[in-house]
């Protein structure tokens, strides 16, 4: 299967547990991975036999700086269900959500999840 990789997709939102996070927000960073035939798009160089980039941009943003969620895995599946609903073509997607900054202790780079969906 192909596969379109949109990487480090930056937004500001308000999902978390605590309530700092509601009322500050904090950025969140999401990886995609879809995959689809992308072999009718590479022969015909048309835009409609593919995924518009932009589009899925702000179809993600529109969740991640939307109504606020406690858990990233919520966002996740919100993401991956929106996607798959809105691409025909699409056969699966990976949606991997990065809190660069989340406020626990310790030392680390982010914390993640990423869930990989596909139609039934």
């Amino acid at each position: 299967m192909d596969k379109i990789y949109l990487n480090e997709l930056t937004f500001y939102g308000y999902h978390g547990v605590f309530s700092e996070e509601n009322k500050l927000g904090q950025r969140f960073l999401v990886d995609l991975v879809l995959a689809m035939d992308l072999s009718e798009a590479g022969s015909t160089d048309a835009i409609d036999k593919t995924i518009d980039y932009g589009d899925v941009y702000e179809r993600v943003r529109k969740i991640v700086e939307g109504k606020p969620v406690k858990l990233v895995e919520t966002v996740a599946e919100k993401i991956a269900a929106e996607l798959l609903r809105s691409y025909e073509r699409l056969q699966s997607c990976t949606v991997k959500v990065i809190k660069p900054d989340p406020p626990i202790p310790g030392h680390y780079r982010s914390v993640a999840v990423e869930l990989t969906r596909s139609r039934s």
